[in-house]
C-alpha cells in the first residue's frame, strides 16, 4: 500500500473517532431531551399542536437530531469495515452491506420534515374539510414514520445486526480492544432484541431499550479511543 493510501485510511480512522464522540454527545443530549421535553406525541393532533405552539420543541421531540446525526453512520460503518477487513473480511463485508442497506431504509422513511409540511398545511387550511384531509394524511405519515413504518423497522433490524456482527468481529481482531467488542455485543444485541421483542411485547421492548440506551454511553467512548489509537498506529 502506498504512503498516500496509508494516510487516507489513517484519516478515516480519525473521522471514525470524531463521529463516535459526536454520537456520544447525541446520545447524552437525546436522553436529556426525553426527560426535559418528552418523546414523540402519540396522535396527529398532538403533533400539529406541538409544532404550531413551539416549533423548536416540536422539532426536537420529533427527532430532528436523529435525522441529522444518523447519516454519520455511513462513515462510521466504512471506518469499521476498513479496520476489520484484514482479520475478519467476511463478517466485515456482510456487516457493511447490511448496515448501509438498513441505514438507507431508515433514512428514507417519513420523518420530522414530513410533519413540518403537513403542520403548515393544517395551520393554513381554509375549512374543516381541508383540515380533515390533512389529518388523514398525518395518520398515514404516523403509520409509516421512522418509529412505526415497515421500512424503518427493517432498517433498524439490519443496522443492529450489522453493528452486532462488527462487534463480534472485533473479538478476533487486534484493531479493537476486547472491552470495546464486549460492550458492542451487549449494547447492540440488547438494542436488536428491543426492536424484535417490541413488536409482540411493547413493555418488554421498552425495558430492553432502557437497558441498551445507557450502554451506548460506554460503547462510543471505547470506540473513539480505539479509532484514535488506530489513526496514530495506522493498522489496516
Amino acid at each position: 500500500m502506498s504512503e498516500t493510501e496509508h494516510n487516507h485510511w489513517q484519516g478515516l480512522y480519525k473521522i471514525g473517532a470524531v463521529i463516535a464522540v459526536i454520537l456520544l454527545v447525541y446520545s447524552l443530549v437525546t436522553m436529556l431531551l426525553m426527560v426535559a421535553v418528552g418523546g414523540q406525541p402519540g396522535t396527529v393532533q398532538e403533533i400539529f399542536a406541538m409544532l404550531q405552539g413551539n416549533r423548536l420543541v416540536g422539532l426536537l421531540r420529533l427527532d430532528l437530531l436523529t435525522m441529522l446525526v444518523m447519516p454519520l453512520y455511513y462513515l462510521l460503518l466504512l471506518a469499521l469495515y476498513m479496520a476489520l477487513k484484514k482479520a475478519q473480511a467476511l463478517y466485515a463485508s456482510i456487516a457493511a452491506v447490511l448496515g448501509f442497506a438498513g441505514l438507507t431504509l431508515f433514512l428514507a422513511s417519513p420523518s420530522v420534515f414530513s410533519w413540518l409540511a403537513l403542520s403548515d398545511r393544517h395551520l393554513t387550511a381554509a375549512s374543516e374539510a381541508q383540515k380533515a384531509l390533512v389529518l388523514a394524511a398525518g395518520e398515514a405519515i404516523l403509520a409509516a414514520d421512522i418509529w412505526h413504518g415497515t421500512g424503518a423497522f427493517l432498517g433498524g433490524v439490519l443496522l443492529q445486526v450489522a453493528t452486532t456482527l462488527l462487534s463480534l468481529a472485533m473479538l478476533r481482531s487486534s484493531a479493537f480492544g476486547k472491552s470495546t467488542a464486549i460492550a458492542g455485543i451487549v449494547t447492540h444485541g440488547l438494542d436488536l432484541a428491543h426492536v424484535l421483542v417490541g413488536v409482540l411485547f411493547s413493555t418488554g421492548g421498552v425495558i430492553l431499550m432502557a437497558i441498551a440506551g445507557p450502554l451506548y454511553l460506554l460503547w462510543f467512548p471505547l470506540l473513539a479511543r480505539d479509532f484514535w489509537r488506530l489513526s496514530k498506529k495506522g493498522d489496516l
